[in-house]
């Protein structure tokens, strides 16, 4: 025991007297967590928004004003022609392009129905369905006023019937996607500096000679394991600390479930993803090796972990493959806990398959390491 605790106070010493790894650890990781929670984002606003009014009524002026009144688009001009509006499109000045046709609001009072033509610019397809549903949510709202404003008082006086819906929104009321992504990228945070770090460090000590050293030390093999990922392991604890309190004081996210609770399916996660950064390690014998493949799977797992696009919304097999990743299960258990403050036997099924791959990595990862006396 008494090995492991120097091993453990040789490697403090070591990540604290590295000057330039202090800002990476500590500063770097928290400005990420709220520069990317701001910008991580599939809110679509001030959309840049142009019109074709061929009618010039009061009719069609109300429904510019609907868009004009809405917080989402910018109404920025006026066409004279489709041509012209296309060609602005084609330069990226708007995004969107409502045409009003002639005789709107004549064939409206006449024929009780009329078409306006949408043009969306659909490069980005998911931001284009958004902007779809809000186009035709204002279109919807100002349908109701005209039945008012322009219908004959005869079809006036006919009770027609509707149904509304009231829509109650559980575990995220204000529909604020901050409070979706926060605990995501806390995820992704945690996850790419203890992997980083632990899949470096060993391999740093190959590059510099230290390893040789220690290897002809009478110091085991487990004990050397230990002492090397212990101090990481405290790390990622203490920015899961970090996360959680910017995640409360900054953005306000929601902390319905139990902070023990978080923190010990964390302290198991952590164990996996030291294994694997070991395990990597093991088989690289420069810093940017050990770089360049913690970076390869690590960008394999986070967008296929949920976090930016739904697991539900991929193909079976992408599907199948996702049970295979750690990410996936962290960023469950943090919105399941934070969010809906879920217990531990509702998280149970997540604990059980990160026990395992944590046995299993970490198994591997011992295997693997040789050591050479």
């Amino acid at each position: 025991m008494k090995t492991i605790l120097y091993i453990i106070q040789k490697e403090f010493k070591q990540i604290f007297r590295n000057k330039g790894m202090l800002p990476i650890i500590f500063i770097l990781p928290l400005l990420q967590l709220v520069i990317l929670s701001n910008a991580a984002t599939f809110e679509v606003k001030n959309i840049k928004f142009g019109y074709i009014d061929n009618d010039h009524t009061s009719t069609s002026r109300a429904l510019i004003e609907k868009f004009s009144a809405s917080n989402y688009f910018n109404v920025l001009t006026d066409f004279s022609s489709e041509s012209l509006a296309s060609a602005a499109m084609l330069k990226g000045e708007v995004d969107v392009v409502l045409e009003i046709p002639n005789y709107f609001e004549r064939d409206l009072q006449k024929d009780k129905h009329n078409n306006i033509g949408v043009t969306i610019n659909a490069i980005d397809g998911a931001a284009a369905g958004v902007e779809n549903v809000y186009v035709t949510q204002i279109v919807q709202r100002f349908n109701k006023q005209i039945k008012v404003d322009v219908l004959q008082i005869s079809d006036q006086q006919i009770q027609t019937i509707q149904i509304e819906t009231i829509p109650l929104f559980w575990y995220n009321e204000t529909l604020n996607y901050k409070t979706f992504m926060v605990p995501g990228i806390l995820v992704l945070l945690v996850t790419m500096i203890t992997l980083f770090l632990s899949g470096m460090n060993i391999v740093r000590e190959k590059e510099i000679g230290t390893l040789e050293q220690i290897n002809v030390t009478p110091i085991k093999k487990s004990q050397f394991i230990i002492g090397k990922l212990f101090p990481f392991w405290v790390i990622g604890m203490g920015l899961l600390t970090v996360g959680l309190i910017l995640a409360k004081v900054i953005f306000n996210v929601p902390m319905l479930g139990s902070l023990p609770l978080m923190y010990f399916y964390t302290s198991i996660y952590i164990l996996v993803i030291l294994g694997i950064g070991l395990f990597i390690s093991n088989f690289t014998d420069t810093q940017q090796q050990a770089m360049f493949i913690a970076w390869f799977f690590t960008v394999i797992f986070i967008l296929m972990s949920g976090l930016f696009t739904p697991i539900e919304s991929m193909p079976n097999w992408a599907q199948i493959i996702t049970e295979f990743n750690p990410i996936k299960y962290f960023v469950e258990v943090m919105r399941m806990v934070m969010l809906k403050g879920s217990g531990f036997y509702d998280i149970l099924p997540q604990v059980l398959k990160t026990l395992l791959y944590a046995f299993v990595m970490n198994g591997l990862a011992v295997w693997s390491y040789k050591k050479t006396t």
